[in-house]
């Protein structure tokens, strides 16, 4: 579905992906793995064309590296950034409104899915998101971009910051995704959440993938461990 093939980014001189390959099949879950400052961020910008980069992004066969990030996500991939970027002074469902594509007739979810899988937001769906607290923030982002209906969501770091329950239930949330056949390419640093819902994972180090592999080849691999992810 998702291929990347060599592919380069940059920060005006600065290169920071050198050569980066991977693939994220039909409704699969891929942990993007690695310390601060790696490069799985900037992996993330240049898939929805948000920084300058070379080499391939091949989404179900064609090349969409150089279209414009509205372009890729009307193409089927939703992100989900780290810092969230709510609407604050809209409330809870119209944010979620802003998250349709068109008329929203077809698509796998409704503003009903939402609200049964955070009660929380079916709650506060009348407040300012302003005012929402950091978990409630995350089920807000997470949920609009759902609502446009993507075959891949892309979420940076959607645990972070977040209560051990919340985060649980973020964990179940990117389960069912897969369940309604969604892939989702995960960039996390809780190592335990990512090994636990992947089915494959990808460790980066300065730009580059040191690692591919199922979840228990990662916890076997003591030097890739030790090496790139723990402190």
């Amino acid at each position: 579905m998702l291929n990347i093939d060599n592919l380069h980014a940059y920060y005006g001189k600065s290169h920071i992906l050198h050569g980066v390959s991977f693939q994220v099949q039909a409704g699969e879950i891929v942990a993007l793995l690695g310390r601060n400052g790696s490069g799985r961020s900037t992996t993330a910008k240049a898939i929805m064309g948000l920084v300058e980069c070379a080499g391939r992004v091949d989404w179900k066969g064609q090349n969409i590296l150089g279209r414009k990030a509205f372009e890729i996500a009307h193409a089927g991939i939703g992100y989900v950034p780290e810092n969230r970027d709510i609407f604050p002074k809209l409330t809870v469902h119209q944010n979620l409104l802003l998250g349709q594509k068109g008329s929203g007739q077809g698509s796998r979810w409704t503003f009903e899915d939402m609200y049964q899988m955070f009660p929380r937001l079916r709650e506060r769906q009348h407040t300012e998101a302003g005012v929402l607290s950091g978990g409630e923030q995350q089920m807000l982002t997470l949920c609009r971009t759902l609502m446009g209906d993507p075959d891949l969501i892309i979420i940076d770091e959607p645990t972070e910051g977040l209560a051990p329950k919340i985060v649980e239930l973020v964990g179940q949330y990117l389960q069912l995704l897969k369940q309604k056949g969604v892939s989702v390419l995960l960039i996390e640093q809780k190592l335990t959440i990512a090994m636990n819902i992947s089915d494959r994972a990808l460790v980066m180090g300065h730009g580059s993938i040191v690692f591919e592999g199922t979840p228990d080849q990662l916890r076997a691999d003591n030097y890739i461990r030790k090496e790139w992810l723990e402190v």
